[in-house]
Order: structure tokens, then C-alpha cells, then sequence
């Protein structure tokens, strides 16, 4: 049988009480440490990340040794999506608003044209909206205002009755 495998005889007797090679062993010992980093990350880490927490437990594992060893037990980190806020919905039945520039953005005198923007703002407690009200003639801020929902009466609301509303916040705006 040796001949014909072309093995040696020592070869195939050191094989047989031998079955797993040291450098299987310690295969499977960083395997096993590998996939215990794994799930403590909640799936979440890949080979960078895994090389390092290994490296910080004393395990000495190159981050391409890692990755070749997650690519063979098909440990692969899961990628999330990040969550990204959509203020657009273009599929809906709302009237759409009168356009009184015609893309004119040119004001010759302040206080002739104002235009106003919204963006949403990430804070520890939620979203916050900013809406801001510009003077094209100079391109300064006329007023501006936060608020707590997305809603058109919470957000221009404030702006064009010139008064505080129910969680929503108006500030002048003072030049020096």
C-alpha cells in the first residue's frame, strides 16, 4: 500500500499514531479562539479586528493567518447597512408647492427674496430639524429654527407666524 500511495513506511506509521499534526492543532486551538472572539463581537468583527483582540489575548496569529482561517470555516462578519434617514417621499398624492423663484436666485434689495432649507440633526435624545431662513440679497440667516418632528407646521410654521409654537424653538437672528 506504502508503494502505491508512494509514502514511506515510517511516514505512514508516524501518520497512524499520529493522525493530527501539531500545526493542526494549533489550527484548531486559534479556530476555537477565533470563533469565541467572533460571537463576543456579536458576528460584527472581521479579520482586522479579530487579529487584534488575539493578539491583545496573547495569541500570536497574523491578521492574513486570521483571514485565511475565516475563509475556511466561513466566519464572516456581518455588514450592516448604517441607518440613513429619508426625508423625501416622491411617491405621494400631496399637492407640490408653487415655484415663485423660477430658479431666480438674484436679489437686488434685502428682504425682497428669502428662500428656507431643512436638515436634521443627530443628538443623544433623537433627531432635531433646523430650518433656516436666508436673505438672498446679502446670503445672511434671517431667522432659524429647531424642532422636535418633521412636520411642515412645526418647522416653517415658526418662521412665517414669527412666534414660538408648541416644540419648536425660534431664534432671531443678530448680527455684530
Amino acid at each position: 500500500m506504502c508503494r502505491v500511495l508512494q509514502v514511506s513506511a515510517s511516514g505512514y506509521y508516524y501518520w497512524l499514531h499520529h493522525p493530527v499534526s501539531l500545526r493542526e492543532l494549533k489550527e484548531q486551538d486559534i479556530v476555537a479562539q477565533i470563533k469565541e472572539v467572533y460571537q463576543q463581537s456579536k458576528w460584527r468583527y472581521g479579520s482586522p479586528r479579530i487579529s487584534v483582540e488575539l493578539r491583545e489575548q496573547g495569541v500570536r496569529a497574523s491578521r492574513p493567518r486570521v483571514a485565511r482561517l475565516m475563509q475556511k470555516h466561513q466566519i464572516q462578519s456581518v455588514i450592516r447597512k448604517k441607518y440613513r434617514v429619508q426625508t423625501t417621499d416622491s411617491s405621494h398624492t400631496y399637492t407640490v408647492a408653487e415655484n415663485h423663484l423660477a430658479r431666480d436666485f438674484q436679489a437686488v434689495r434685502p428682504a425682497e427674496k428669502w428662500v428656507s432649507d431643512l436638515t436634521y440633526i443627530r443628538t443623544r435624545e433623537g433627531w432635531l430639524y433646523l430650518t433656516i431662513v436666508l436673505d438672498l440679497a446679502d446670503r445672511k440667516v434671517v431667522e432659524w429654527a429647531l424642532s422636535e418632528t418633521m412636520e411642515a407646521e412645526t418647522t416653517t410654521g415658526c418662521l412665517s407666524d414669527g412666534h414660538q409654537k408648541q416644540a419648536c424653538i425660534l431664534f432671531p437672528f443678530v448680527s455684530f
